[in-house]
């Protein structure tokens, strides 16, 4: 692990009881990982790959039954290492009868800030996740979107040096996600680290730095994101509008009102499928 790593974790193991108790199913498998200072990395997979687990034991909401984490060179139960962490869950629920306005400055309360360094901060935090100067109604009248921006902006409340998110891009639309991408990289630009997951490769290939793709609990691959899809495909597909020429027209794969998709195995034959659909006057 490198010296400067500020996420450092070995040989995570995480498992739970299976259906009735029956059992036990392996979440987390052996995951070896090391994130840098000042880096974006991204932790991606499909649904229930284990990257929620990852991150509840990164931060100590869950006890690994073998391997360690360290943050800031400490165990996630450490004070001072939790003090320099900003979280936010996939599904956020706060106290839904505050504004969010109430709700940051009850956070900033935790946080130890006196009432000017709090309503300093809560206004600019805000502004930075695009609610303004705070909505005024109560957080129960909120869209799942404008939730997901108030989670955002407690994670960055008190200035962190890693934020970790949980699907962060999840309820908002696509101006939302575009600020959320800007936020990210406004914290890597301030020298801060963040650690987020998703099982959208596109949040990842536009802000990160390394991304480590998870699949049934193992780390599968680890690297820049850029590099991992210039490998050779396996496969084409094609949407074909129109007759699908012969010899293509036995690879269909699927089909959907006027358009048919056709697999192709190779580049040469994707040439060729492209000309012999010109040729033929479809699309």
């Amino acid at each position: 692990m490198a010296e400067s790593a500020v996420i450092e974790i070995q040989g995570l193991v995480k498992s739970f009881k299976g259906h009735l108790g029956l059992g036990r199913k392996v979440a987390v498998s052996g995951l070896d990982l090391s994130v840098g200072r000042g880096e974006i990395f991204g932790l991606l997979g499909p649904n229930g790959a284990g990257k929620t687990t990852t991150l509840k034991a990164m931060i100590g909401l869950l006890a690994p039954d073998a391997g360690s984490v360290r943050l800031f060179g400490r165990p996630p139960s450490d004070v001072t290492a939790r003090a320099r962490i900003g979280f936010l869950p996939e599904n956020p629920y706060f106290y839904d009868y505050l504004t969010a306005a109430e709700f940051l400055d009850f956070y900033g309360r935790l946080h130890g800030f006196d009432r000017g360094e709090r309503k300093r901060r809560v206004e600019s935090t805000l502004r930075k996740v695009g609610l303004g100067t705070g909505p005024k109604q109560a957080l129960r009248k909120f869209s799942k979107g404008m939730v997901q921006r108030l989670g955002l902006a407690q994670a960055i409340l008190h200035d962190p040096d890693l934020v970790i998110l949980d699907e962060p891009m999840s309820g908002l639309d696509p101006i939302g996600r575009r600020e959320v991408r800007d936020l990210i990289l406004s914290l890597r630009d301030g020298g801060k680290t963040v650690f987020f997951s998703s099982h959208i490769l596109q949040d990842a290939e536009l802000i990160c730095d390394r991304v480590g793709i998870v699949v049934e609990g193992k780390l599968r691959h680890l690297g820049v994101l850029d590099q991992m899809i210039r490998s050779a495909p396996r496969w084409f597909e094609v949407a074909v509008r129109g007759e699908v020429p012969a010899p293509w027209n036995r690879e269909v794969a699927s089909a959907s009102g006027e358009k048919v998709m056709v697999k192709v195995p190779d580049v040469e034959d994707l040439g060729r499928l492209l000309a012999a659909v010109s040729d033929s006057g479809a699309e």
